[in-house]
């Protein structure tokens, strides 16, 4: 069989996959349903921190767990995101959207620097690179006068909604934060399943195939790098804004580590797999807080357990039990 014709029998099969199944509608309303009524059961702060970090694990699966490529340098888009909107808020005086904005386009641009120099390499060498541009990032979050260095960016103010709306009160921020985080899980769900992501699900299945079929494979590995980035600067930009902060700690190799453990515990390559892991950590991360460093301890005993149990992720093996892709 020829070229164009493995071309035009993989398309038809890309098509089917477009609209969202009756199941999977059923779960975005519920999802829906239980965030909106989160604050009123929690405290607004914790629901908002869920919510950020679930869109960081989100976006880190639409790289790992669709494009099938691991990065250890997340945090670097998540922590230079969270340090220009909260500069952009406190010292420009922008608006939470213009300066979520601005954080966002910055980890983008860093995310198309950076992707286009690490899918050059592949496996651990791609993972390797992209650590080494993470720590690059972090030291010169460290050394740049506008991050106040080890003592980060305090006291970010939140500025009115459009210049008109006061978003002081935390539960009032939440909805904001909500309307961000839900629609980007919505965005990620629609690029995962368009055209564009089953040719990157057929790239990480089987990328000599993909490049038999035509496709430029490392255009559409720069593609998701950089959408990926984006989404992660996103959340990093929305996270300061909730903790009125921006620290080292959101650039630090351990919130790449994070990410990871949300995503490979919730179940890479699904929909709710991130969302699950993200609200896991960070519950177990704010009620053990007491605990101290033995956190770190029971984490990794959770993840062994999790990795040895659940190897596809808790959602994955929910997932293959209901024979349904969730």
């Amino acid at each position: 069989m020829s070229t164009s014709e493995n071309t035009k029998v993989a398309l038809p099969a890309m098509t089917h996959t477009v609209g969202m199944p009756r199941h999977q509608k059923i779960i975005f309303i519920v999802l829906l349903a239980v965030l909106l009524a989160l604050p009123f059961v929690v405290y607004p702060v914790f629901a908002m921190k869920v919510l950020c970090f679930a869109l960081f694990a989100c976006a880190f699966n639409l790289l790992l767990g669709f494009g099938g490529l691991l990065s250890f340098g997340h945090a670097a888009y998540f922590g230079m995101a969270s340090y220009v909107c909260a500069h952009a808020a406190k010292v420009w005086g922008l608006t939470p959207e213009l300066a979520i904005l601005a954080g966002t386009a910055t980890s983008a641009v860093l995310g198309l620097v950076i992707g286009s120099l690490a899918i050059r390499r592949q496996g651990i060498y791609f993972a390797m690179v992209t650590l080494a541009f993470a720590q690059m990032v972090y030291f010169f979050a460290l050394q740049a006068k506008f991050t106040g260095g080890e003592d980060g960016i305090q006291s970010v103010p939140r500025n009115d909604l459009l210049g008109i709306f006061p978003m002081n009160d935390d539960m009032t921020f939440y909805f904001f934060v909500l309307a961000i985080t839900y629609g980007g899980i919505l965005f990620i769900y629609r690029i995962t399943h368009s055209p564009f992501g089953q040719v990157l699900k057929s790239i990480r299945e089987n990328e000599p195939r993909a490049v038999s079929l035509g496709y430029r494979v490392n255009r559409y590995k720069l593609m998701v790098f950089v959408l990926s980035a984006t989404f992660a600067g996103l959340a990093g930009a929305t996270k300061s804004q909730v903790f009125h902060l921006a620290s080292l700690t959101d650039v630090h190799w351990t919130m790449s580590g994070e990410v990871v453990l949300m995503t490979l515990l919730g179940g890479m390559g699904t929909v709710l797999g991130p969302i699950v892991g993200a609200a896991i950590v960070v519950t177990m991360q704010n009620y053990l807080a007491s605990l101290g460093a033995w956190v770190t301890v029971i984490q990794g005993c959770i993840f062994v357990i999790g990795v040895l149990l659940f190897r596809e992720g808790i959602i994955g093996v929910l997932s293959r039990i209901l024979k349904k892709p969730l």
